[in-house]
């Protein structure tokens, strides 16, 4: 696909797109998953020095922090983020630069983040006309683990202290060319529930002689739909979704033990507090009130993807130099997916963007075996990120 001629590129970020395609396509033919990311971090690394930055490898497990100075004085800092990690997902491609490792596929863009955020360091390293600290943080395991949570635990902040972070991701159905973002949520908060219902096992002819877990959960499924209509605020949103039920060994028995997992979406703290509550007490009551009991474990996984308003207005401004303010969106519908980059907004104020990859065509929507990231935003995504660095790294005073 041809990069849309609304698009500005940093001249060195295209110059540099042809390499950056042999990284990414190295980086998909070769994924691994959260924490097991060694190849990887060594690729990052190795990169990383060859273009004369200080790294330390390690942190989180298996992540990577590179640091370049700007050729100016300068007392501010700020961090650039990359995810790593690839799914454990079958990929169905045909093409030369398909997965070698069964099982594991960069079917998020991973790939590309990580191959984006490399080459705008190669191109500021090779001219670091800004005045200040650029961290460059390549993370593991976004992908259900929690790898921005165990940096930050490991002294992220603390080893490499900064004003503000930013991060991107790709975006399958956004048009090419095009930048989504917002101030407040962007993205969900990921937490995840296991309710399993304990009864009286029976022979399947003779319920009376026992508590039917089966028949409760049954009832507990549908009611806990009722969480975000009846117990929230109609302007909060909620997703409550069971995706897991598993109980019984053959027809004729009634089973002792029936469980329910699945996920909740919010995207404020005080949603998550109520959808808990009123999730333990419906299980509770409602195992009850067919003579059973219930169990709950619920965990916070992920909070919310919340940008901060001055970080993002800045990050639109400059998104609308690469792209033109008219294929910049303010106001996109925020996802009821989840990114662990909120771990990182917690601690510091910054902004999370959605860069357009294209149509969805041929499977193209994230975490799909059929999906591959668009090599024709290797060089934009680039270029944002120079121009970023480049308009929050001056001189105090200049801003």
């Amino acid at each position: 696909m041809t990069i849309p001629a609304n698009v500005r590129l940093h001249p060195a970020a295209e110059a540099l797109a042809p390499e950056m395609r042999q990284w990414r396509h190295h980086l998909h033919a070769h994924p691994e998953t959260a924490f097991e990311e060694h190849e990887t971090a060594a690729f990052v690394a190795d990169k990383l020095r060859a273009f004369g930055l200080e790294v330390a490898t390690g942190l989180g497990r298996t992540g990577v922090v590179g640091t370049l100075k700007g050729r100016r004085p300068g007392g501010r800092a700020i961090a650039l983020r990359a995810d790593m990690d690839a799914l454990h997902i079958h990929e169905t491609n045909g093409f030369a630069h398909r997965s070698v490792n069964p099982g594991r596929m960069h079917a998020c863009g991973h790939d590309g983040h990580t191959t984006m955020l490399l080459g705008a360091t190669k191109v500021l390293a090779d001219d670091p006309d800004f005045a200040g600290t650029l961290h460059v943080i390549f993370q593991p395991a976004e992908e259900n683990e929690g790898g921005a949570r165990e940096m930050i635990a490991e002294g992220l902040f603390e080893r490499f202290p900064v004003d503000g972070v930013y991060g991107m991701h790709n975006w399958p159905g956004l048009p090419l060319g095009r930048i989504a973002l917002r101030p407040g949520p962007m993205m969900g908060s990921y937490d995840i529930f296991e309710v399993t219902v304990h009864g009286k096992g029976s022979h399947a002819a003779m319920p009376h002689l026992g508590h039917d877990p089966m028949t409760a959960a049954g009832h507990l499924l549908t009611t806990l739909q009722t969480i975000p209509g009846r117990s929230l605020h109609p302007l909060d949103s909620a997703v409550v979704s069971t995706t897991w039920i598993t109980g019984g060994d053959t027809w004729n028995v009634i089973p002792a033990e029936v469980t329910l997992r699945g996920t909740v979406r919010a995207f404020k703290e005080g949603v998550q507090d109520v959808v808990e509550a009123r999730l333990r007490a419906l299980a509770e009551h409602t195992a009850a009130a067919f003579g059973c009991t219930a169990s709950v474990r619920y965990e916070r996984r992920y909070p919310a993807t919340v940008n901060s308003a001055a970080e993002t207005a800045l990050c639109a401004r400059v998104a609308a130099t690469l792209v033109g303010e008219e294929n910049i969106d303010h106001d996109p519908m925020p996802s009821m997916g989840a990114e662990d980059f909120a771990f990182m907004l917690k601690e510091r104020p910054g902004c999370y963007v959605w860069l357009g990859n294209g149509p969805t065509d041929g499977g193209c929507l994230l975490h799909n075996p059929g999906y591959d990231f668009n090599d024709a935003n290797l060089a934009i995504g680039a270029s944002y990120w120079v121009a970023l660095a480049k308009t929050l790294l001056v001189e105090e005073g200049t801003r």
